[in-house]
């Protein structure tokens, strides 16, 4: 019985190794298969999808940003993956940040609220050696001292543009709120009242319009608004906003792309900004929100739950739906009639594919309307670089210049350029 023990295990035992090995092969196929399908290494890369009407100044403006008729190359290790462009946007912001230097300004609102926003001035001469003005407006609860915001202010400042970055109402840590309101997402009155300050102390400077993420929104419902708000405007650009906040809102409430996640942190991060400012927002006489609202807030897991019991009580809405409506530039942004640059990534996690019909459309149909559409570069990521470290100045800072340049070549030479 022994000695045919002995033969079974000398008859198998050769084998095991190789079975081993093809496991471990496989095992390792499996996570090699899992990796690539994650980062999206078979991705191509490609030049932005344009959507325009076939006029001179949009053929002029193609012309001369030929990054835009280019591949746009992302870190070839990470950078096909949105959610890693937007994390290490989030995360970091930008490699080797520089630190412009500029001057806070303070505007005292009608209703007892103080706007503040930071005034840079340019550290080179324009190409068309005039002055010009871009006038920034940030993303959600961000301020002129982000990282991704300092970078494109340094860039900016050394092509030489003046730049006036808003800070959104209670965004700033160390900055008290004066009033018990704070911002929201398609309020404009703090970015109104800088722009006023800027045409009313620069009277020759030409403005620029450039909204990030959320300050998309407002920049261009803002533009919209009032025919009077795009006097001395020279164009607008839009990077990574939603355009309607009811539909992007209803989007956040899905797993798809981790969105439903991505709204937790979301939220987590306005309930630090809001209880940060509890005092103010709580305590003054003139406050509309009760002692419930606060107890609502404690418990909340969504941006939406945050908007319903807090925010659209700053403006005295009656529903959250009511809220959203009024708060979208969807509604405006068809009266804005400079020229209007938008530009969306296809894997940001932040804004769902329907909405993307919004500006497809309104470039249709408008002949002052460009829409690109980029492949990758995740929500405001838009990192380049040849295998695993970014460059310092992202594609996107590269873009919104090269447009902006030709915009107002083509205002002081537009005969030549005609």
């Amino acid at each position: 019985m022994s000695a045919q023990v002995d033969a079974d295990v000398q008859t198998i035992s050769p084998e095991m190794p190789a079975m081993f090995d093809g496991m471990k092969l496989a095992a390792v196929a499996t996570v090699l298969y899992v990796i690539v399908r994650i980062l999206n290494l078979k991705c191509p890369m490609v030049a932005p999808d344009i959507t325009c009407q076939d006029t001179p100044l949009n053929c002029y403006l193609l012309k001369s940003c030929p990054i835009l008729t280019k591949e746009y190359i992302p870190p070839l290790l990470w950078g096909k993956n949105g959610h890693l462009q937007t994390a290490l946007y989030g995360k970091m912001g930008r490699v080797k940040c520089p630190k412009p230097c500029g001057l806070r300004k303070y505007l005292p609102m009608s209703d007892g609220a103080t706007a503040t926003f930071d005034l840079f001035e340019p550290q080179g001469v324009h190409c068309t050696g005039d002055d010009i003005t871009l006038v920034i407006c940030p993303g959600i609860g961000n301020h002129s001292e982000k990282h991704y915001i300092r970078t494109f202010v340094d860039y900016s400042q050394k092509q030489g543009y003046r730049c006036a970055v808003l800070n959104h109402l209670g965004a700033l840590p160390n900055i008290e709120l004066t009033s018990p309101r704070m911002f929201t997402y398609g309020c404009t009155w703090e970015f109104s009242a800088m722009v006023g300050y800027i045409k009313h102390t620069f009277p020759q400077t030409q403005l620029i319009v450039v909204g990030f993420s959320l300050g998309g929104n407002i920049a261009c419902k803002y533009l919209g608004e009032n025919l009077a708000n795009q006097e001395r405007v020279l164009c607008c650009v839009s990077v990574c906003q939603g355009y309607n906040v009811l539909r992007a809102q209803e989007t956040f409430l899905q797993w798809d792309q981790c969105r439903r996640l991505y709204n937790f942190i979301m939220a987590g991060n306005m309930k630090k900004i809001i209880l940060s400012h509890r005092a103010s927002l709580f305590g003054m006489s003139s406050s509309k929100m009760e002692p419930a609202d606060l107890s609502r807030l404690y418990t909340a897991t969504s941006l939406m739950q945050i908007d319903d019991n807090i925010m659209r009580k700053f403006h005295g809405h009656n529903s959250i739906k009511e809220y959203y409506e009024k708060e979208s530039c969807v509604h405006y942004i068809h009266n804005i009639s400079v020229p209007l640059f938008l530009m969306n990534s296809s894997d940001d996690p932040l804004v769902h594919q329907s909405l993307l019909t919004i500006p497809r459309t309104l470039a249709e149909k408008k002949q002052n309307v460009i829409f690109a559409l980029t492949l990758h570069g995740g929500h405001l990521g838009f990192f380049e670089g040849a295998f695993l470290f970014p460059q310092p100045l992202s594609w996107m800072d590269k873009v919104i210049v090269s447009y902006a340049n030709a915009i107002c070549q083509w205002e002081k030479h537009r005969p030549q350029c005609q």
